[in-house]
């Protein structure tokens, strides 16, 4: 089914317009295209005269992504999976608002328009979580409330590294838990996130 759309027409200054044009020459891509896209970034931002916000209004800042996982990495375990926590409780608040809580694709699509890894899907349909948007902790801890919304407990701050080594009966509920998988040596993937 086809989307219906509207037409808008809008007055931009000289610098916007040069602005738009070198992106459009950067990219390959017309002018329609480009405003469309940076329109639909509506969907997931607000834009006030001081800030970005999201849509419950909490303010955003741009951070380069390697900085962001620098930032992580010097943290220990403990704190990443707070941090991992907090953070994919926001993304589910967001997607509470929209009514789709329970929709991960919707959530995966807030995570790639916010800039925190691209959407990658594979052929089985596991998500896959690029090792580039944290480290381990972060990332399990992330994604287990994203997944599972919290719905069967915090992400287990016993599950760290050393704690891990030293006992394989603790080892062995980690696996049964948070079921990591080997999808692809770039990526995270764990068995129960996947689109079904």
């Amino acid at each position: 089914m086809k989307k219906s759309s509207s037409i808008l027409t809008v007055r931009i200054h000289g610098d916007l317009d040069e602005s738009i044009s070198d992106i459009c020459k950067t990219r390959g891509l017309k002018k329609a295209v480009v405003v469309r896209e940076y329109l639909e970034k509506a969907k997931f931002f607000l834009i006030d005269h001081n800030s970005i916000k999201s849509k419950n209004e909490n303010n955003l800042i741009l951070l380069k992504r390697t900085y962001f996982r620098n930032l992580l990495e010097k943290i220990d375990e403990i704190n990443q999976i707070e941090l991992g926590t907090e953070l994919a409780q926001f993304i589910n608040d967001l997607a509470r608002l929209e009514g789709k809580i329970d929709d991960i694709q919707y959530k995966i699509d807030i995570c790639e328009e916010y800039g925190m890894f691209p959407k990658f899907i594979d052929k089985e349909n596991y998500i896959l979580f690029s090792k580039k948007f944290g480290p381990q902790k972060f990332v399990e801890a992330f994604v287990w409330i994203l997944i599972t919304k919290g719905d069967k407990g915090d992400f287990d701050k016993q599950f760290i590294k050393d704690d891990l080594l030293d006992s394989s009966k603790l080892n062995k509920r980690y696996e049964e838990i948070i079921q990591p998988i080997k999808r692809d040596s770039s990526y995270f993937a764990f068995e129960y996130a996947k689109i079904l």
